[in-house]
């Protein structure tokens, strides 16, 4: 998975005095070009705050997901590791509505499928699919699984995504294939091949299935989800039509390098984060009960 400093020829760091600004900039070592300084993630001052930032995202993110039209009946979770015990992490309850959700409605589960927190039932698969990647990457904060149509069409290829689009390079030589289809995941050991396949990738394609994503943020593996679907429609788009032109391994992993990396993905979430608050304004809504671990 990519790094923030993965897209040094493109964004700069900012400096003490940038004050997280979003700032366009020459580039003074490389003449003609430019590079532009970005925001950067929150930081807090508590676990309890962090918890509220990440639960409200989380919810932000379901309601996002509905409004595109990426969730399907009750399949799909996403999930987000809890900033002070790490080994536990917040998922969706089984059955609730993607357009719905509510921070109060968030389950808090551990790695051996204990609900530690809410009283709606916990989807088999979510924790299955979730804990193994969780354990698997301490660095995915999030991960997001649902059903969405062109990430489903995709899969039935059993094949990545080609390197056709700028926006698809996010994806270059940083996603895999999980082979095959056993049916709805409930085997432990099946989310470990999971968690094994995605290796250091920022997402899967399960065969037969659908996308997986993960990130250092929640909005992070938002947007990978989001932007993966498009490319999965882009290229089903393409292929029916030719044979699309591949961009060069050389500008592919250039590219890769600035729209593929983690500040780049947590960047490109924030307009859909805003849209959704402003249409939905109770997804904001947070109080102290959502900053506490155990209720």
């Amino acid at each position: 998975m990519a790094t923030e400093n993965d897209a040094v020829k493109f964004f700069k760091e900012p400096q003490a005095d940038d004050n997280e600004k979003l700032a366009f900039l020459k580039d003074e070592k490389h003449p003609g070009r430019f590079v532009f300084t970005m925001p950067r993630p929150p930081t807090f001052d508590s676990f309890a705050a962090e918890r509220r930032h990440r639960k409200q995202r989380l919810v932000a993110a379901f309601r996002i997901f509905a409004k595109l039209g990426l969730d399907e009946g009750v399949g799909g979770h996403l999930t987000c590791r809890d900033p002070e015990r790490p080994d536990l992490f917040w998922v969706n309850p089984f059955g609730t509505s993607f357009g719905c959700m509510a921070t109060k409605d968030l389950l808090l589960v551990d790695h051996h499928g204990s609900v530690l927190r809410g009283h709606s039932p916990l989807n088999a698969a979510a924790f299955v699919i979730h804990s193994k990647i969780h354990m698997a990457r301490p660095d995915a904060i999030a991960a997001c699984h649902s059903h969405s149509i062109y990430g489903k069409a995709f899969s039935t290829l059993a094949r990545p995504l080609l390197p056709i689009t700028q926006d698809a390079c996010m994806f270059y030589q940083d996603h895999r294939v999980f082979p095959g289809f056993n049916g709805v995941v409930a085997d432990e050991e099946e989310g470990e091949r999971m968690a094994q396949t995605l290796g250091n990738n920022k997402a899967l394609i399960l065969q037969n299935h659908g996308l997986l994503t993960v990130g250092g943020t929640v909005d992070e593996a938002a947007f990978w989800f989001i932007a993966m679907e498009k490319a999965c429609q882009v290229q089903l788009l393409a292929e029916a039509a030719g044979t699309p032109t591949c961009i060069s391994h050389e500008v592919a992993e250039e590219s890769h390098a600035t729209v593929g990396s983690a500040i780049s993905g947590w960047f490109n979430f924030q307009p859909y984060h805003q849209t959704i608050a402003r249409e939905q304004p109770d997804v904001l809504e947070v109080d102290e009960a959502d900053g506490q671990l155990l209720a």
